[in-house]
């Protein structure tokens, strides 16, 4: 790789999101809007079992891995 390419493969992961260009040259400004779109589903379909209360089973077995060094 030449040092013109690297300097470019560099300055692009550098840049910020929202600067960069998508597969198809546009902005990435409307994925804002896809995500929340997609939040908005996601909280539609599974919001209620995001709700759910962790089973003192895996609770218990979250804190024993604590524990563990």
């Amino acid at each position: 790789m030449s040092d013109d390419q690297a300097s470019s493969a560099k300055g692009k992961r550098d840049m910020p999101a929202a600067r960069r260009k998508g597969r198809r040259g546009r902005d990435a400004a409307p994925d804002a809007a896809f995500d929340l779109w997609l939040d908005r589903g996601l909280n539609a379909m599974f919001g209620k079992v995001a709700e759910e209360p962790i089973p003192p089973e895996l609770l218990a077995m979250i804190e024993k891995s604590r524990e563990k060094p």
